[in-house]
């Protein structure tokens, strides 16, 4: 029987199984892909993750991976900037910074820092049940028996539909592209993370390696023809959004439609725990959403630091994160609406900029600041 199983393989369960590797306990992640390949695209990690892995002593090797980005800025189609955020005075005092990094850079990092035997591939979750303890059925034919399960198998989670049977996908109305491409970027961009705000789109860029630049276009679904190129929907933005999608392959563009979770009642269940999108997923609109799985996983950590009872455990936890998880999907989904209006931009864009950057910098902080 093994005492603790985590489901999926994503940034959540990696980062959760080196945090449990840390503090000596023996699992196994179960992921249902055939290897842990380069899907996905660009990933922000803000500076409350990057301290999680300062403390698994994995920062420098991330940060040596991916591109530090030490300013966030909006700005209107023509690259005109309304608002900026820096947080210069945060890095130096949590001694991190946000980093911008490949996704799949990232899972190899955290993958290869775990015991080769933490990892089973080919593992896809289709049935499980609570006896005694939980029954685990997989795609592959094999059953096994786990004491301890982890949730963290994302939005479309089978670990929380199955056992705590709750939580509905919420569509945001928006979908998006997201593609990788080599591209020499104006070395004024070069630590930056940059979003144009148009009228029910946007575009957003950043340089994740060397001469890696991750960028995403979002639109509002039910005000554009489906069969529209990206170019033709984007034409009316500065020439570097349409250049830098021009310059991308087909097969490094990724769409996808942009959903969250409704928040869900309860993420734990006797000896099961959901953590990351399983239990709150958000949408991309704060860079967030890889981030606070980590956080689950570092809270989940030093809880068990104090306590050895995982059902303990579980109901702090889930005290703990409540809070701010909520704060972030809400602030998120609010975000993706005003971002993507389709009248009254430049009321919108004005507003903005008369938005001080104390402001800002207290948003940031009340994100990057880890609770335990």
């Amino acid at each position: 029987m093994k005492v603790i199983s985590i489901i999926g393989a994503g940034i959540g369960g990696l980062a959760l199984g080196n945090v449990l590797q840390q503090n000596g306990y023996d699992f196994t992640i179960y992921e249902s892909a055939s290897e842990i390949k380069p899907v996905g695209a660009g990933i922000m990690m803000a500076v409350n993750a990057m301290q999680v892995f300062d403390k698994l002593g994995l920062k420098e090797k991330i940060e040596n991976s991916g591109n530090k980005i030490h300013k966030i800025t909006l700005s209107n189609e023509s690259l005109k900037p309304f608002s900026k955020t820096e947080i210069l005075e945060l890095e130096n005092k949590y001694k991190s910074c946000n980093v911008a990094i490949h996704r799949a850079e990232l899972q190899r990092i955290l993958a290869e820092n775990l015991h080769s035997k933490s990892i089973e591939l080919n593992y896809s979750l289709k049935k499980i049940k609570k006896k005694e303890n939980y029954i685990l059925n997989f795609e592959n034919g094999t059953q096994l028996e786990s004491k301890i399960v982890f949730g963290a198998d994302g939005i479309k989670s089978q670990v929380r539909n199955q056992i705590l049977k709750t939580g509905s996908i919420r569509s945001s109305g928006q979908k998006c592209w997201r593609g990788l491409v080599d591209f020499e970027l104006p070395e004024k961009y070069h630590h930056e993370a940059f979003e144009l705000w148009g009228k029910g789109k946007r575009f957003g860029f950043v340089k994740i390696s060397e001469n890696k630049v991750y960028w995403y276009a979002c639109i509002n679904e039910k005000s554009f023809d489906r069969y529209l190129e990206i170019t033709e929907i984007f034409k009316d933005f500065d020439s570097l959004a349409l250049n830098l999608i021009e310059a991308t392959e087909k097969e490094n563009i990724i769409c996808n439609d942009i959903s969250d979770l409704t928040p869900i009642p309860q993420w734990y269940s006797e000896n099961l725990c959901l953590i990351g999108d399983a239990a709150h997923a958000t949408t991309p609109n704060m860079g967030q959403g890889a981030c606070q799985a980590i956080e689950d996983a570092y809270i989940i950590g030093r809880l068990l630091e104090r306590n050895k009872d995982f059902n303990a455990v579980f109901k702090e936890f889930q005290k703990i994160r409540r809070k701010k998880v909520d704060y972030i999907v809400n602030t998120s989904r609010t975000i993706g609406k005003i971002s993507q209006w389709e009248h009254g931009n430049s009321f919108r864009n004005f507003m903005m900029s008369l938005i001080p950057e104390s402001i800002n910098q207290k948003m940031a902080r009340k994100i990057i600041e880890l609770e335990l």
